[in-house]
């Protein structure tokens, strides 16, 4: 019989309390986000307010707010769906604003990836929204930041079709799977290291 191999099943040891404690970590992150949830669902009927100067803040998603436009920066477009759900490409304006710096207002949605609305700017209204941002996949499990904001017009342009309302379906909870997936890991290592020492023993 050969000798237990102590730093091998320290290392695991170590790695699996660590896939444990991240798994209570999303649990802790689920209740955390269903609060956030309930406010939101508050924020639509709440009064407008000032587009913040920082731009984020999720405790601001879906309240009704405001800008004056004085130019367009450049536009962007990201894949979408229309208020009555058919697919499109959301167009994006990079607005300059008086208070608030570059502003991305989301103006409406196009059938045409390369259609161009004839819009230089004005008053804006609409609902607060999470800008389009790059974040990778796995930098989500851990980032908790706030995302960057956005103004999504309730009275889109000439040629481009009504955004759609406040969805509390496009934030995402997705806590809970997280943490089955890291106690899933956690069983998975020790399964693994078990069988590891019963076949070198």
């Amino acid at each position: 019989m050969k000798r237990w191999p102590l730093i091998p099943t320290i290392v695991v040891g170590l790695a699996i309390a660590a896939m444990i404690g991240l798994g209570f970590w999303q649990l802790a992150r689920k209740a955390e986000k269903e609060a956030a949830l309930a406010q939101l669902a508050e924020n639509v009927r709440r009064p407008a307010v000032l587009f913040p100067a920082s731009g984020v803040g999720d405790d601001l998603l879906f309240r009704t707010s405001a800008i004056d436009c004085l130019s367009v920066a450049g536009f962007s477009r990201q894949s979408g769906r229309t208020a009555d759900g058919q697919p499109g490409w959301r167009v994006i304006a990079d607005c300059r604003t008086p208070g608030a710096g570059t502003v991305p207002v989301q103006l409406g949605i196009a059938g045409d990836f390369n259609a161009t609305p004839d819009w230089s700017g004005g008053p804006v209204t609409g609902y607060l929204s999470h800008a389009p941002a790059a974040r990778p996949l796995i930098s989500g499990l851990f980032d908790s930041s706030p995302k960057p904001l956005m103004l999504v017009s309730d009275a889109p342009p000439i040629g481009l079709t009504a955004n759609p309302a406040p969805d509390l379906s496009a934030v995402p909870n997705n806590h809970l799977a997280y943490a089955v997936q890291w106690f899933l890991f956690a069983v998975v290592a020790a399964i693994i290291y078990a069988m590891a020492l019963r076949r070198r023993r």
